[in-house]
C-alpha cells in the first residue's frame, strides 16, 4: 500500500508502518572507524610525539582506507593495514624532516660586516640604471665574463654587450660624481 501524504508513516488503511534507513555501504567502515581510531592516535603520538602530528597521520590512513574499503575490509586484520599505512606516513614524514634538519644544520651563519659607503653608493648608483645595462656591467666585473660570454648568455651581438657596458659605465660615472659632488658640498 502506498503511504499517505499527510501521515507518511501509515498506509492507506491506516497501519503504521515502520520506517527504517537504508542500509549503508560505509556503515561498518565506521564502526571500524570507531573502534580503533583512538588507539592508533595513541600509538602515533607515542611515535612522532606531537599530538595534532598523529591525529593527521591516523585521518590521513583511514582516508585511504575508505578509498579501498571494499578490499581492506576483506583483510585478515584491517586495523593492522591502517596502523602500517600510518607508520609509514609518519616514518616519511620524520625522515623529510631530518633530511631538512640535517642541510639546515650545515648551513653556517654568516657574519658579514656591514656596508661602507662607497659600497652603498655604488648599489644605489646601480639599482638607477637601465636594467640591461646594469646586468652587463655587473657580469662583466664582478661575475667576471668576458663580452663573448655575456652576449651567449644574453643571446645579444657582442657590439650590443659592448654598447650597454659603455653606457652602463657612463651613467654609474656621472650617478657617482653627481653623489660625491653632493658630499663634499
Amino acid at each position: 500500500m502506498m503511504p499517505t501524504r499527510d501521515r507518511p508513516d501509515t498506509t492507506l488503511d491506516g497501519e503504521a508502518v515502520e520506517r527504517t534507513a537504508p542500509p549503508r555501504a560505509d556503515h561498518d567502515f565506521d564502526e571500524f572507524y570507531a573502534a580503533n581510531v583512538r588507539s592508533l592516535t595513541s600509538q602515533l603520538l607515542a611515535y612522532t610525539g606531537n599530538k595534532a602530528e598523529a591525529e593527521d597521520l591516523v585521518a590521513e590512513a583511514f582516508c585511504r582506507a575508505l578509498a579501498r574499503w571494499k578490499k581492506v575490509r576483506e583483510y585478515q586484520n584491517p586495523t593492522a593495514w591502517v596502523r602500517r599505512v600510518a607508520w609509514n606516513l609518519a616514518t616519511s614524514q620524520l625522515r623529510r624532516r631530518g633530511v631538512v634538519q640535517r642541510f639546515l644544520n650545515r648551513q653556517r651563519e654568516t657574519h658579514e660586516t656591514a656596508p661602507d659607503g662607497d659600497r652603498v653608493d655604488l648599489m644605489r648608483a646601480l639599482s638607477s640604471i637601465q636594467p640591461n645595462h646594469r646586468k652587463a656591467v655587473i657580469l662583466r666585473y664582478m661575475a667576471g665574463l668576458t663580452v663573448t660570454e655575456i652576449a651567449e648568455q644574453e643571446g645579444a651581438a657582442e657590439a650590443t654587450v659592448r654598447s650597454w657596458l659603455f653606457r652602463g659605465k657612463a651613467a654609474l660615472a656621472e650617478r657617482l660624481s653627481i653623489q660625491d659632488e653632493r658630499e663634499q658640498r
